[in-house]
């Protein structure tokens, strides 16, 4: 009987040590979680971030620059209840108060863990974290980040350069927010190109991150790299990217506009490379850097009456007025509806069927040159009149379609593809826009002869009008207008392969006529306060009707007259004709551009410029 109850006793001893063997056997060889869930409470993965690509202007200047700050990281498990936390705060500038709000985060929330570090304070300055870092060790479970951010030297071209920010949720749970290998490629807490060249070359500006795995001892402390390193890997810089800005030249810009709202675009006419772009009013981009500072600074900054924001240059869209008529002698001419040496009378009117339109009184107009010189609408009208009722008025619609096509080969009426974000592709109106208004074959050419001046329903940016100025400059053609000329040491061709040319179906001699209508603006016309000694300039002024204000005033042209190096579209807002504020400034840039400086007797244009004030640049205090 002992005998039996001794057996059975170590039968049973025997199957329990058999069930623990086995377990332990399928825990520690079988089962591959427990020790990776045991190196994860002695590793963590640290992300290095890249260096963002650098941005320079055509002449190798730094335009965008990249800044050292930190984060300081929190692990809340390993963190000591009895630290000098008085001391601690005294090192990043924060009170008590503000520590025990960082620490008390919702761990129900997926971003939060006890055992992963997540972001205690950010952008935490270099002279911070240097006294910081010599007591860290004071302070378990706190470690530092190193991070990129941006900064501008030259405090200018901010719709042009954009800025970075903090990537959103809806960002993070984005469809293409994955990589080739599933991962993610933005994660809460990184930072994310927006608007401007950071925005449109964000894929090859942003780099790759690198991964370092650290082992830690309880106190949260590292101690060395998990297996040697073998799982870690090194950051990729993002690229660096050369410009065809002229900082300069887009600093001078700035500082004619202050004080003005409007736009201004040069361009080279013979590549398409954009010299300066801008939009006034405008402000520092180093407002809009990653700092403490930065959430007050965008808000005041989206306060201001004056639409910051707004790029005009790219997306407002404006009358063109009387820099439109080269193009409608064009038309003209190459249509057969009138020659280059046809006299048209002026009676200081215009008078067609219902229509009567006023001209201002000016010398007789008798040939293109010599209309574009006076800006006779009359002249202009007739041109239109005659493009769009050429074999009868059972034509007009085909004849107004058939002008539209000729727009949209001077790039008018669609977007020219610039690397940027927001261009409007302006609105340029087809025999369809007025059917919808008036019905079909129920409108005349009187009906929509504003058009023939620039006026009525056309609408085009700044930027069109400055390609428009190319394409005279060029007689007949234009290229791709574009920032970004290359990447430096890579093998990218983007966005070189896009850049196309655009060839006009116009005679050349066409344009050899009304150029040399320019010419005569600039040098006996509305446009003389743009000529300068050295440089011939041809241009055309123009006086936008505005029926809530004062007109606004603007300029197109080219300099020099043969081959070009730039050309010009200013627009200045309600600030009256176009000799007034848009031909002066837009005078002094291309002087600027191509002599390196402003001669002395136009030094007193230069001033009256620099100094005149149409629009109060308001800016919101820091009590608002």
């Amino acid at each position: 009987m002992t005998n039996n109850r001794s057996i059975v006793i170590q039968i049973i001893f025997f199957v329990f040590a058999v069930v623990l063997i086995a377990n332990a056997f399928y825990l520690q060889v079988i089962d591959e979680s427990i020790p990776n869930r045991a190196v994860s409470t002695v590793t963590d993965n640290i992300e290095l971030y890249p260096a963002r690509g650098l941005i320079y202007d055509r002449n190798g200047e730094l335009l965008v620059v990249n800044e050292q700050v930190y984060d300081v990281k929190v692990t809340y498990n390993f963190v000591d209840p009895e630290m000098d936390t008085l001391r601690f705060c005294e090192f990043l500038g924060i009170d008590i108060a503000d520590f025990e709000k960082r620490m008390d985060v919702d761990f129900r929330n997926e971003r939060y863990s006890k055992r992963i570090p997540f972001t205690f304070l950010s952008t935490v300055s270099s002279e911070q974290i240097t006294s910081l870092k010599e007591s860290l060790h004071e302070f378990p479970g706190f470690s530092v980040q190193r991070r990129n951010v941006r900064g501008y030297p030259h405090e200018s071209a901010v719709h042009i350069l954009g800025y970075i920010r903090e990537v959103n949720r809806s960002e993070i749970n984005a469809a293409d927010n994955v990589d080739e290998d599933g991962e993610k490629i933005y994660e809460l807490g990184d930072y994310i190109g927006s608007d401007g060249l950071e925005s449109t070359y964000e894929e090859y500006l942003k780099g790759e991150k690198g991964q370092r795995v650290v082992f830690k001892d309880r106190l949260g402390r590292e101690v060395g790299d998990y297996k040697d390193g073998a799982m870690n890997y090194d950051p990729i810089s993002g690229a660096d990217i050369h410009t065809s800005i002229d900082i300069e030249l887009q600093a001078y810009a700035e500082e004619l506009m202050k004080g003005k709202k409007g736009a201004v675009v040069a361009i080279e006419p013979e590549t398409g490379e954009i010299l300066c772009m801008l939009s006034s009013p405008t402000y520092d981009p180093n407002l809009l850097k990653i700092s403490k500072e930065r959430g007050k600074n965008f808000q005041n900054l989206n306060k201001n009456p004056n639409n910051l924001f707004f790029n005009r240059s790219l997306s407002a869209q404006y009358p063109p007025g009387s820099t439109y008529k080269m193009l409608v002698g064009l038309v003209g001419m190459q249509e057969g509806v009138i020659t280059h040496d046809q006299y048209i009378p002026c009676p200081g009117y215009y008078s067609y069927n219902n229509f009567t339109g006023k001209c201002r009184n000016h010398p007789p107009t008798h040939n293109i040159g010599r209309a574009i010189q006076f800006s006779c609408n009359t002249y202009f009208w007739h041109t239109f009149q005659k493009i769009i009722d050429k074999g009868g008025s059972n034509n007009d619609e085909a004849n107004l379609d058939k002008f539209h096509e000729y727009m949209t080969e001077f790039g008018l009426g669609t977007e020219l593809g610039v690397d940027l974000p927001g261009e409007e592709d302006g609105k340029v109106p087809d025999a369809g826009f007025y059917n919808k208004i008036y019905g079909k074959n129920k409108w005349y050419s009187t009906f929509i002869i504003s058009l023939g001046i620039g006026q009525g329903e056309l609408l085009l940016t700044t930027l069109q009008m400055a390609n428009v100025s190319c394409l005279l400059g060029n007689r007949g053609y234009y290229k791709t207008p574009h920032i970004v000329k290359r990447f430096e040491d890579t093998d990218l061709d983007f966005p070189l392969d896009s850049i196309g040319i655009h060839k006009s179906s116009i005679d050349q001699e066409h344009f050899d006529h009304v150029v040399d209508g320019m010419k005569l603006v600039v040098q006996a016309g509305t446009g003389r306060q743009a000529q300068n000694r050295y440089t011939p300039i041809a241009g055309k002024t123009g006086t936008v009707q505005n029926k809530f204000g004062e007109d606004h005033s603007t300029f197109i042209g080219f300099s020099p007259t043969e081959q070009p190096k730039i050309a010009v579209a200013v627009y200045v807002e309600n600030a009256g004709g176009g000799g007034s504020f848009a031909a002066p400034i837009a005078g002094l840039i291309m002087e600027k551009y191509t002599n390196g400086t402003i001669s002395d007797e136009k030094k007193w244009v230069e001033d009256r410029m620099l100094n005149a004030v149409l629009i109060e640049e308001t800016q919101e205090s820091d009590e608002d």
